[in-house]
């Protein structure tokens, strides 16, 4: 039953996520960065910058920096060390070039809807925040897109419960977990109707859901007080391990580099055949860079609409941040070190065992050591990812519902389940309802981005031109 159900769930996400989508994507971030004179590169310096200075006058519940690591635990997840191994060992290492180009022009996409979610947000008396591409379709568009704007939330509310926020991120804790204390799964105990698991995965399953459960209840500002906490300092743990494993690989590293150019364009002259199309390579590419750094789901928005900010731009250059630092730079590093190692050619691998075998064979430390620090960034990484989209899906459903408390609370009941269930589900299969609901939710926001662009562009240059002062 499960065969037919995986192929069924890998028919819908070959049509969701085809051609017409990826051009849809790319053709949005292309059209962004050319309309905003390569932004992405003049200003990065400048939004960096202002990532870690707060705007704190503005309207809204969280610092600009909470926002960005309340957007960024959403990101930095299972995406960074999972799907980029299961990009390039299915798409070979030329995923990982369709991964960077997309994430390039995934930064102009970013700034866009972080700027739309500032300008067009709505703030209660009680300075309650709320905004999101729900918002901005609705109240930039116009009215009479509201339907669009309703399926948006709809597909957020999904991709939080079935996708990205639940299913993915725990089973890829629970394997972390699982490949780390009983690998062998020696300690098994065998659940009604769910079939036979390590404890290991059980006992994770159980202390995930309980605190999960304990940092939902604070809302909005707890979630971001914890990723404040777990985010810098965890994407500076994997970041210094990664560069330790190129630097005393660094003599390699071109050989790889020119690895994954040319599998990006020639993929069957690097993969020996197994992988020989370049769209095969791009797809798996551009959908894990999606994964991974969200440019064009319209996710990261519903955060930054919560940012203490009174500047569209200002807020939008931070939001860009978040693809850079995400992409660019963790998904690079994870993605040189499995094709530096060669991890992608060895059989019998999957999901986290690929990242897991590079390390221990690109750093000369204990394998034990090496496989406990990567499990303990990803479990870390993951965790914050899903609390990042029960506040992402909450604020989808509050527009669906109106605010509707009762609702709202039922749904973050089902959110904690969802969490506890998901080691059990099969990964092959969890990661192919991720990617249908990615894709699903692109299109709304794709749309909207296209329509705004405009608006987006005139802001930019309203504001820089009122700003002079902060070129020097």
């Amino acid at each position: 039953m499960w065969n037919m159900v995986n192929q069924f769930l890998v028919k819908v996400d070959d049509l969701v996520w085809g051609v017409p989508l990826m051009v849809l994507i790319l053709a949005g971030g292309i059209l962004l960065t050319a309309r905003l004179g390569l932004l992405q590169m003049r200003r990065l310096p400048l939004a960096l910058k202002w990532m870690f200075k707060n705007e704190e006058e503005g309207d809204g519940e969280i610092s600009s920096f909470a926002a960005l690591c309340t957007a960024l635990s959403a990101t930095i997840g299972t995406g960074n060390i999972v799907g980029v191994a299961t990009a390039v060992c299915a798409g070979g290492p030329g995923a990982l070039f369709w991964m960077i180009v997309a994430a390039f022009f995934g930064m102009a996409t970013k700034y866009a809807e972080g700027l739309l979610a500032v300008k067009y947000r709505v703030v209660a008396e009680d300075g309650h925040s709320l905004g999101g591409p729900f918002y901005y379709i609705e109240r930039g568009m116009g009215a009479k897109w509201k339907w669009l704007a309703k399926i948006f939330a709809f597909f957020g509310v999904c991709v939080g419960l079935f996708g990205i926020g639940t299913f993915s991120q725990v089973n890829g804790i629970s394997s972390a977990i699982q490949n780390f204390f009983d690998p062998n799964k020696t300690n098994c105990v065998t659940l009604p109707f769910l079939g036979t698991y390590s404890w290991a995965v059980v006992i994770a399953s159980l202390i995930l859901a309980f605190c999960v459960g304990a940092i939902l209840i604070g809302g909005l500002k707890r979630i971001a007080t914890v990723s404040q906490i777990i985010v810098p300092f965890m994407a500076v743990i994997y970041f210094v391990f990664s560069v330790a494993l190129i630097l005393l690989n660094i003599t390699h590293i071109p050989a790889a580099i020119v690895t994954v150019v040319k599998g990006a364009f020639n993929p069957s002259a690097v993969t020996g055949g197994i992988v020989g199309s370049m769209i095969v390579a791009m797809q798996k590419g551009v959908a894990r860079g999606i994964f991974s750094n969200e440019a064009g789901l319209g996710s990261a928005p519903i955060a930054a609409a919560a940012a203490q900010s009174k500047e569209p731009v200002r807020q939008g250059l931070v939001s860009m941040t978040g693809t850079f630092i995400d992409t660019i730079i963790i998904c690079t590093l994870t993605g040189l070190s499995i094709v530096v190692t060669g991890a992608w050619q060895v059989d019998g691998l999957e999901g986290v065992q690929v990242t897991t075998y590079a390390f221990q064979n690109g750093i000369p430390i204990p394998a034990q050591v090496s496989a406990f620090v990567l499990m303990i960034c990803l479990v870390f990484f993951a965790f914050t990812t899903i609390l990042g989209w029960d506040y992402y899906s909450e604020r989808c459903l509050e527009y669906l519902t109106n605010g509707h408390k009762k609702t709202i609370l039922t749904y973050r009941w089902l959110y904690i389940f969802a969490v506890f269930i998901g080691p059990y589900m099969t990964v092959s299969a969890v990661w192919t309802i991720a990617d249908i609901f990615n894709g699903l939710m692109a299109i709304p926001n794709m749309i909207a981005l296209f329509a705004l662009s405009g608006v987006v562009v005139k802001e930019t240059k309203d504001f820089f031109a009122a700003k002079k002062h902060i070129e020097k």
